[in-house]
């Protein structure tokens, strides 16, 4: 697409253009370009940036991985896929714009900084290994998000390209692969460059294609640290090192000579970071298993069903619709089983809270629902927040929570933290309350199910009428619904809970109305979308529904042919009839209370969005705005459109801000960012990102709606259900670092006042109570001043390594109703982890392949032992046709099979040798196996186990691999005529290669063990 498409739409857009160019030209810049928009920054339009990268790599492997079966070829990648792919890509360029990471050479390879930053990838790797282990997701993608950055930036900032380089440096994860030496301090390593190209500006030694006598620099950026002289700089004109001698620099950031002296080499250096990043994600996969790497980017996933129960003496009708609900859905899902999903209950009375039963699988959730029983109580408010914050941290992003109970909230002081969560994951929580608002009385009888008798809850004090509105304004603002309804009604009305955990559920209208006359409100079908329902929640006394026709029907009087209405106590449930008519319906209702409308269908069409500001510290780019947009200021909106199939092309035009009532606050163009992810791929897995921008963010409460046509120039139209909550006052994370077990931790953050001088309050929040102090906190900020500050956590000595404590920091201003907030997620390490993986070693093989492939075969005999403390954990042959037999003790000449060639009986024969009678002999394994759990049959898997891999000499590669119980994993490549020590390919966490006392003791078995060959 034309990048001429980036600047049409107003001249005060073009203005902004200008002045940002403009302004990067005064700051400085380095790494990879961040994203999209840091193209037009730098006029590099061809730029390779690190989101381009990332999205490049996390495609194609998921892609792959779900080639291995003909039914998940036809999965569409979903709205969660992108939006797990964004924390990924969100994650890799904050390593530019945060304070604690774009300044320090250590996460961007600069500064000869090659040690450092190749321990802290390994960290990194260790991280994200942990957490997907763990099934905290999140966490895993933020980890994975700055290890790439860091990756990436290598290729770019080293000149391991310039050294004739076609392949990956594999050392960088993998200590055992060779290393390049890195140049002494010094060493000079670049000559003087006086033009904008700089090239051959290397020392010779730097660009020698001879393996043995090369070494390793990377650039130094600005003043620090100093240059030595006759170092390199990174050079382009943001970077005033390259003033120092040597003079000029090395990187490849760009394709603009202007902001990267090696430009030229810009393509083969973003090359080298894809392939990197697949080979990551590849050795992910294979580490944890295709389910989980799937899990970890939502692919295939139906939405959560999350249930928070109160289960207090009188909810008895209220569990047993919730697990009639649960049970429909189940079934439903059964018939499609390519979508999975999690399923969350989190019980609840006061005081206790939970546990919280998390499982994807339905019978086993069933179960759990079935073990519910509805037992004491005795007090009208309970703990409900508290579960509810429990339910958003344990439950996916865009989960859709559903909480049952007839109680008001105890815990009302957890309100801002749990808006926090349900806003930063974009979930949805809805309210059954089978309780009427408006009743006061001191007693009331709230009845339970037991041995047939009613009991009474006794009230010590009258009921508030609005002792619910905390329940309605969490569910307006994440978008859902606040239901009052009876015991009678409740199975009736938790249809709603199908309605809305269907997959492929876009919406299309989600308005309030307070107006006492009659009130209207429209949305529009489009070709794309099926069963669409309308939920209004309230009371009418009239209601007429109108096609784009004309043709209208009065909901409340009569049958008609437009839609059937179901009306149960608190909600309207109205389903459009087949054929729907496409265009624009209306809706006429007529009330005198409080009216909610939610219109949703059925569509894989839809969009996330995020709000954004211009950024020139170090790197030029597009920032992503943490919790709301600042009020009144200007913003970018960066907006993608998910699961837009070849057959529904459709061009998107503008957005519009909504308010509350659905009346309009401000409208904006969009142009295409002409970052389009999938270019090399199927547009069946396609997605188009835009960008708009806004003068000046609204100081109210909205939504954002997305407006554009399809093939046939009909309109389509999507909604976003949360209100964005517009604040002058912002909450930055600075640090996220990780947590030791036994040690506290400081996590720093910084408050911005964009409001006049006024006192400010701070509450902060964590899921296991690692905090010290959880406020509220007072303190003064002058206007458009700041307020640095930092928060404490102690984690406990008997925390579990991979579990995510997840941070909740909010601000609030005394005078006005701003407030903002802050989540992030910080990951239990542990304190001394084993970073040595298990050793694969070969020492011997036998190989006597004729032209005739089928009459013969090789084998390769292998020693295969752990050099860390944890021992071996796993076996699994991933690759390769032959069979891998294993043994407890070097094997006997028989069982070596050293010049033995099988024929298929005899190949059938080893097969059905499991039960040998030799003591020794313990297991085969051939390709398509589990992995071979080894504690279940190995006494002291620290001791070296014995294998030899047998094939067809029509089969000539085979990879094993092999892991210990700290998770650390081998690869190792199984090929003919392995007569010496293999260097296999290695995946690992960390660590340094050297020998320990362990590994002469396997040197010596090896020694001992020689079969006749």
């Amino acid at each position: 697409m034309s990048m001429s498409r980036i600047w049409e739409g107003s001249g005060k857009l073009m203005c902004w253009f200008v002045f940002a160019y403009l302004l990067l030209l005064a700051l400085p810049c380095m790494g990879f370009l961040p994203n999209f928009w840091s193209r037009v920054l730098t006029l590099s339009w061809d730029s390779h940036t690190h989101q381009y990268i990332t999205e490049q790599a996390i495609l194609n492997v998921t892609l792959e991985t779900l080639k291995g079966n003909p039914e998940e070829e036809q999965t569409r990648l979903g709205r969660g896929f992108w939006r797990a792919l964004g924390e990924v890509v969100k994650s890799n360029a904050a390593m530019d714009f945060l304070s604690s990471t774009r300044s320090d050479p250590v996460y961007h390879f600069d500064s000869e900084r090659v040690d450092s930053a190749t321990l802290m990838l390994r960290q990194f790797w260790a991280q994200t290994l942990l957490s997907v282990r763990a099934k905290q997701y999140q966490s895993a993608r933020h980890s994975l998000g700055q290890l790439f950055h860091s990756l990436q930036d290598f290729y770019s900032h080293s000149n391991w390209v310039e050294m004739g380089r076609h392949s990956i440096y594999l050392h960088l994860l993998q200590p055992e692969e060779p290393v390049i030496p890195l140049a002494k301090e010094d060493f000079p390593t670049c000559m003087e460059c006086f033009s904008a190209t700089c090239r051959n500006n290397l020392m010779p030694r730097l660009t020698n294609a001879q393996q043995h006598s090369q070494l390793l620099t990377t650039g130094y950026f600005s003043t620090f640290p100093p240059k030595p002289q006759g170092k390199c700089s990174h050079g382009g004109i943001l970077d005033s090192s390259r003033y120092m001698g040597a003079k000029g620099g090395i990187n490849k950031d760009s394709t603009s000579p202007l902001f990267s002296p090696h430009y030229y080499l810009h393509v083969e250096a973003a090359a080298l970071a894809t392939e990197a990043t697949k080979t990551v994600l590849r050795d992910l996969r294979d580490n944890v298993g295709d389910k989980a790497f799937l899990r970890l980017f939502s692919v295939k996933q139906a939405p959560a069903l999350v249930f928070v129960m109160d289960t207090t003496g009188s909810m008895f009708e209220e569990i047993t619709a919730a697990r009639l609900r649960a049970h429909s859905i189940i079934q439903s899902r059964a018939r499609s089983p390519a979508q999975t999903g999690t399923f969350l209950l989190v019980p609840f009375h006061d005081p206790a809270v939970g546990p919280v039963y998390e499982t994807d699988d339905p019978n086993q959730f069933m179960q759990q629902m079935e073990n519910l029983m509805a037992l004491g109580g005795g007090d009208e408010p309970e703990m409900c927040l508290s579960a509810i914050q429990m339910a958003l941290t344990h439950s996916p992003p865009l989960s859709e929570i559903f909480v049952f109970t007839d109680a008001s909230p105890k815990d009302a002081h957890l309100f801002e933290a749990v808006k926090a969560l349900a806003l930063e994951k974009q979930s949805r929580v809805t309210f059954l309350l089978t309780e009427d608002p408006n009743h006061t009385p001191e007693v009331r009888g709230r009845s339970r199910r037991r041995s047939g008798k009613r009991r009474k809850r006794r009230i010590m004090q009258p009921l508030s009428p609005d002792r619910f509105s905390l329940y309605s304004s969490l569910s307006s603002v994440s978008g859902g619904l606040t239901i009052f309804t009876s015991n009678s009604d409740i199975h009736r009305v938790s249809a709603i809970v199908e309605d809305n955990t269907a997959a492929d559920k876009v919406t299309l209208l989600h308005v309030e109305s307070d107006q006492e006359l009659m009130s209207a409100h429209s949305f529009r079908v489009d070709s794309s979308l099926k069963n669409v329902t309308i939920h209004v929640i309230g009371v009418l006394f009239e209601c007429i529904l109108t096609n784009p026709s004309g043709q209208s029907q009065s909901l409340l009087s009569e049958k008609g042919s437009l839609a059937d209405l179901e009306h149960f106590q608190g909600l309207y449930r109205i389903s459009l009839l087949f054929p729907i008519q496409q265009g624009q319906w209306k809706v006429h209702a007529k009330s005198d209370g409080h009216l909610t409308f939610n219109v949703i269908g059925d569509s894989r069409v839809d969009f996330l969005y995020y709000f954004a500001t211009v950024t020139n510290e170090t790197h030029p780019g597009l920032a992503r705005v943490e919790g709301s947009p600042v009020a009144g200021f200007p913003a970018f909106l960066v907006l993608a459109v998910t699961g837009l199939a070849p057959e529904e092309e459709a061009s998107f035009s503008h957005v519009t801000l909504l308010g509350a009532q659905g009346d309009t606050l401000h409208q904006m163009k969009l142009n295409s960012s002409s970052s389009s992810s999938s270019s090399s791929l199927s547009s069946s897995f396609s997605v188009d990102e835009m960008v708009g921008y806004v003068e000046a963010v609204p100081r109210v409460p909205f939504c954002v709606r997305l407006t554009g046509r399809d093939r046939r120039g009909d309109k389509l139209e999507r909604v976003s259900t949360e209100m964005v909550q517009p604040s002058h006052v912002q909450i930055q994370v600075l640090s996220v670092p990780r947590l030791v077990p036994g040690h506290s931790t400081m996590v720093n953050f910084q408050i911005l006042n964009r409001g006049p001088s006024r006192l400010l309050s701070l509450s902060m929040d964590d899921d296991c109570g690692y905090l010290h102090k959880r406020g509220p906190h007072r303190f003064h900020v002058a206007e458009q001043g700041s307020f640095h500050d930092q928060v404490n956590l102690h984690t406990p000595a008997t925390a579990q390594a991979g579990a995510t404590v997840t941070l909740t920091l909010t601000v609030r201003a005394f005078d006005s109703e701003d407030s903002n907030y802050a989540v992030t997620y910080l990951t239990v390490v542990p304190p001394d982890p084993d970073t040595f993986p298990p050793s694969c070693s070969t020492v011997g093989g036998q190989s006597s392949c004729p032209s005739i492939c089928n009459e013969s075969s090789w084998s390769v005999s292998l020693v295969v032992s752990d050099r860390g403390r944890s021992g071996l954990a796993a076996l699994q042959l991933q690759r390769g046709e032959g069979i891998l037999t294993l043994f407890l003790s070097p094997p006997t000449t028989e069982d070596s099979m050293g010049d033995t060639q099988l024929d298929p009986d005899q190949q059938q024969s080893l097969r059905d040798q499991i039960t040998s009678g030799d003591h020794h002999y313990k297991a085969r394994l051939e390709k398509g196996d589990s992995p071979l759990n080894l504690s279940e049959w190995v006494q002291g898997s620290s001791q070296p186990l014995w294998a030899r891999y047998t094939s067809s000499c029509c089969s000539a590669q085979g990879e094993l691999l092999v892991w210990d119980s700290a998770g650390n994993m081998k690869r190792c490549n199984l090929t003919p005529d392995q007569q010496r020590q293999q260097r296999d390919r290695s995946t690992e966490t960390s660590g340094t290669g050297r020998i320990n006392p362990p590994d002469v003791f396997y040197l010596l078995c090896i020694l001992l063990w020689s079969p006749s060959l």
